[in-house]
């Protein structure tokens, strides 16, 4: 089930703050939101949401509630962790790009070892160094497989689970106001 699936009930994330400065933190010309904020939202979602969409409800001062960066909270909200998402896609693209590359590194020295191994036995006299070659190559040659083989299995499950939960922290349930 998607994010922003019709009939899903959304699972609300409710902040509590004294002003709209609380959510956002600048650097120089640059605002982003506050790193804390961030946080709750993505481990709450992490722990409470599973598949559920999330509706963030911000409450704010009466005296803000109506302004119009209230008004715009939903949408700052939604390009941030939007932007954030795709950072992480490119992470996982660039981490499925060096999976499949040192994939291929991995197997040419698989199939050199083993084809060297094979030369090695057939080749040498019998003795030590003919069974550590025969032996240790196809070794080698597996081993270089080992981080290839992790990335493709395994490391990008990390990356892709945050990129969803920046992801449906993007998304918000059609009609609701964020600030209350």
């Amino acid at each position: 089930m998607g994010i922003n699936e019709e009939n899903a009930p959304a699972r609300p994330i409710e902040l509590q703050v004294n002003g709209i400065g609380e959510l956002f933190q600048s650097f120089g010309q640059f605002t982003c939101l506050n790193k804390d904020v961030e946080d709750y939202i993505v481990s709450w979602t992490r722990m409470h949401a599973g598949d559920q969409p999330i509706k963030i409800i911000i409450h704010l001062p009466k005296k803000e509630v109506h302004t119009k960066v209230a008004k715009e909270l939903a949408n700052a909200f939604a390009q941030y962790f939007g932007y954030h998402a795709a950072l992480l896609q490119h992470d996982l693209d660039e981490l499925r790009a060096d999976g499949r590359r040192f994939l291929a590194i991995g197997l040419t020295i698989l199939v050199s070892c083993l084809v060297l191994s094979q030369v090695a036995a057939r080749y040498l006299a019998e003795g030590p160094l003919r069974r550590l070659l025969e032996q240790s190559l196809p070794i080698l040659g597996w081993v270089a497989n080992w981080r290839p083989l992790e990335i493709i299995l395994y490391d990008w499950w990390p990356l892709a689970r945050r990129r969803g939960f920046r992801t449906d922290a993007s998304r918000r349930p059609r009609g609701d106001d964020p600030a209350r």
